[in-house]
């Protein structure tokens, strides 16, 4: 495989689900026309707020539900699991790992048990000596020393952070080429993320994974991706280096994603600026789906869905701000539009490691 080639590429993927009950047929239009890219030892995040259609697009990389249109390819082939031969082949080379820690690991099996079974879906019968060796591997990877303080205890024995580092021994049993960590964070105590993103860090370099990591943490897209892919309602809005998204975003939503990052000097301004709610994904607003809350929008906003441009090297924004057709909007500064805010600080995920 070329070095610059994808490992996991989604091409126009969209993911429209029926309203159940609706006359006439109604669908929730929860992803439309989204491209990304995985390479070895890369981590791209994906960046919304709740409902954006984040974790959607980490289901369907799975394969965990089918996609409405689109492509998946693994090393530039089509990857579409017509079976369930076809599906474990696809499964022992993409892997997810979990929100909830808990919710994702049997409760009343031990992590002998789950990892156990893991290694013997994955790598066939192992017995005696070598699934020893093996069990002590995967925990050793996810730094769960010594193993034989964990390998016969139940998720309740076990810290939140303990048990997403079981479940991510678990997807790595399989030997995967990509990980698709849908917010591994979110439901651990703030003292502990930053531990899990090392370890996460770690594993990339030192295993060459692909991963995406889906969070609504802007911050922690900077500290921990290569690259940020920033989605509202179900569209990308911008793509690019993390470092540049996050400290000179384009987008008007990214801007406005960027102040809603804690800032302890500026708590009561978090909120200021917002104009409105998302859109409803049933009935999605013509145009770009951003406009009801854009201070720039003009008809041209509301009529035709903007395009990625391109706004510097290696970056994307689907704003006809940029755009040069004489009937685009006239940005002017975001940040007067949205009132001043500091850039996007990691400070805020310096806490005990």
């Amino acid at each position: 495989m070329p070095e610059d080639q994808p490992v996991l590429q989604a091409i126009d993927l969209r993911k429209h689900f029926p309203v159940r009950g609706s006359r006439p047929k109604k669908f929730v239009h929860a992803v439309d026309d989204v491209n990304l890219s995985l390479h070895r030892g890369t981590v791209v995040a994906l960046v919304g707020e709740s409902g954006s259609g984040k974790s959607t697009i980490a289901r369907l990389l799975a394969q965990l539900m089918p996609v409405t249109g689109g492509q998946i390819l693994l090393h530039g082939q089509d990857a579409t699991a017509k079976n369930r031969t076809a599906f474990h082949r696809y499964v022992r080379r993409v892997q997810m790992i979990f929100q909830d820690p808990f919710g994702s690991l049997n409760p009343v099996h031990t992590v002998r048990y789950t990892l156990t079974r893991s290694l013997k879906i994955h790598r066939g019968r192992l017995r005696g000596v070598e699934l020893e060796a093996a069990l002590d591997e995967l925990l050793d990877r996810v730094q769960l020393r010594p193993a034989a303080r964990y390998i016969d205890k139940f998720p309740h024995e076990l810290s939140g952070g303990q048990r997403q580092r079981v479940a991510i021994a678990r997807a790595l049993a399989a030997d995967p080429e990509v990980l698709l960590a849908d917010e591994p964070i979110s439901m651990l105590d703030v003292s502990i993320r930053l531990g899990i993103l090392n370890l996460l860090r770690d594993l990339r370099d030192r295993l060459q994974l692909a991963i995406l990591y889906i969070t609504h943490d802007i911050a922690s897209a900077r500290y921990f991706a290569d690259r940020t892919m920033v989605m509202y309602a179900g569209r990308i809005v911008e793509t690019g280096d993390s470092e540049s998204v996050t400290q000179d975003p384009k987008h008007p939503y990214t801007q406005l994603l960027v102040r809603s990052a804690p800032d302890p000097d500026d708590l009561e301004s978090r909120a200021r600026g917002a104009r409105g709610e998302a859109p409803s994904l049933v009935a999605p607003p013509s145009g770009c789906r951003f406009n009801p809350r854009c201070p720039f929008a003009t008809d041209l906003c509301r009529t035709e869905v903007p395009p990625l441009i391109s706004v510097g090297e290696g970056r994307e924004a689907a704003c006809w701000g940029y755009s040069d057709r004489p009937d685009r909007p006239s940005l002017g500064s975001v940040l007067d539009a949205y009132g001043e805010r500091p850039a996007v600080d990691v400070s805020v995920l310096e806490v005990d490691r």
